[in-house]
């Protein structure tokens, strides 16, 4: 027994360590990838990726990745920052975030399914919203402290890290929690298949018009709309990504709604309408999601119901009568005869 006991530790450790390697590998590419939108400094950008993979990680695997996270932060910020201590105290921040953000969504009883309307809201207000904090005022801050960033410059650089850190938990994590419970569909109508191409098609049309000169963002919301309502999370999740990129390719081109304006203003442009987008979509499709659960429970309940009818209808149904403690009317004394049910009195 010690013998398997240790063989299975050690197994457990080479999957951990695996795993936390592959962790450290992808948090790396897909920041490579988020970097092509880079703002300040050639290392803030508006959509951070690495921070919903992160986020997304700990949920699914649990608090012991996070050293998978510190590596990957290390090894993109290693070759762009200006030290190593402000390399080590950015990676801090870009650690601690996730870390921060997955405790607070474990204390309100968060469920990776996002099928509840309190699942949607903390994954936008504590996993985004507030964890990203961290990252967002540690990296301002040593970036002015290695005087890379003026004193002025620290609420620009702050805003884009922010949105861009909030934008990857919003957008990416839950596409990866979707995914890590996706299924393959069965007996679904051609028609549904349709509807979804049609669906992807108009996120296209949309994302080329959106991304032009013309100020049209807005017309995202009735495609998320109907996403959220016809898809639930399935349609939600992927379409809110597509808007959100969208946007985010707007933005750095200075184009549309972000013309003629400075960085500051439209970072906070961009994050209002991300942050709509999101949820709105996140909100919708777990509201419907918990009205076809409800749906789902009152047919059980109706089916319940006509079976207990059915079998009373033929006679079969007998319900059970509680035990009594003392004996009552009908009832026999030992010897055969009526039991008497009165107390005898305690006066003669």
């Amino acid at each position: 027994m010690p013998v398997a006991r240790h063989v299975q530790l050690s197994r457990d450790g080479v999957v951990t360590v695996l795993e936390i390697c592959a962790l450290a590998a992808v948090y790396y590419g897909s920041a490579r990838l988020g970097l092509l939108q880079q703002l300040v400094r050639g290392q803030v950008t508006p959509l951070w990726p690495p921070s919903g993979i992160a986020v997304a990680a700990l949920l699914l695997r649990g608090p012991r990745l996070w050293p998978g996270i510190a590596l990957g932060a290390f090894l993109v910020n290693v070759s762009l920052g200006p030290s190593l201590p402000a390399v080590l105290a950015i990676t801090a921040g870009n650690t601690l975030a996730p870390v921060c953000s997955y405790a607070l969504l474990c204390r309100t009883g968060f469920r990776s399914e996002l099928d509840r309307l309190r699942d949607a809201l903390a994954l936008i207000f504590l996993g985004a919203f507030t964890g990203m904090l961290i990252s967002a005022t540690t990296g301002g801050a040593t970036l002015v402290l290695a005087g890379v960033l003026s004193t002025e410059g620290f609420w620009p650089t702050w805003s884009v890290w922010w949105t861009g850190d909030a934008m990857g938990v919003l957008v990416v994590t839950p596409v990866l929690l979707l995914l890590s419970s996706a299924r393959r569909p069965k007996d679904v109508a051609p028609r549904r298949w349709l509807e979804a191409l049609l669906l992807a098609a108009a996120t296209a049309g949309v994302g080329v018009v959106e991304t032009g000169r013309v100020p049209l963002m807005f017309l995202g919301f009735p495609l998320l709309i109907w996403a959220a309502f016809r898809f639930q999370l399935a349609g939600a999740a992927p379409c809110a990504l597509a808007v959100s990129t969208f946007a985010i390719v707007t933005a750095t081109r200075a184009a549309g709604p972000f013309a003629g304006h400075g960085l500051l203003t439209n970072m906070i442009t961009l994050q209002a309408f991300n942050g709509s987008a999101s949820l709105t979509a996140l909100l919708v499709a777990a509201v419907i999601s918990e009205r076809n659960e409800t749906q789902r429970e009152i047919a059980r309940a109706c089916g319940q119901l006509a079976g207990m009818v059915a079998t009373i209808a033929t006679g079969e149904y007998r319900p059970m009568r509680p035990e009594r403690e003392g004996k009552g009317v009908g009832e026999t004394d030992g010897n055969g005869g009526p039991a008497d049910t009165k107390r005898p009195s305690p006066h003669p």
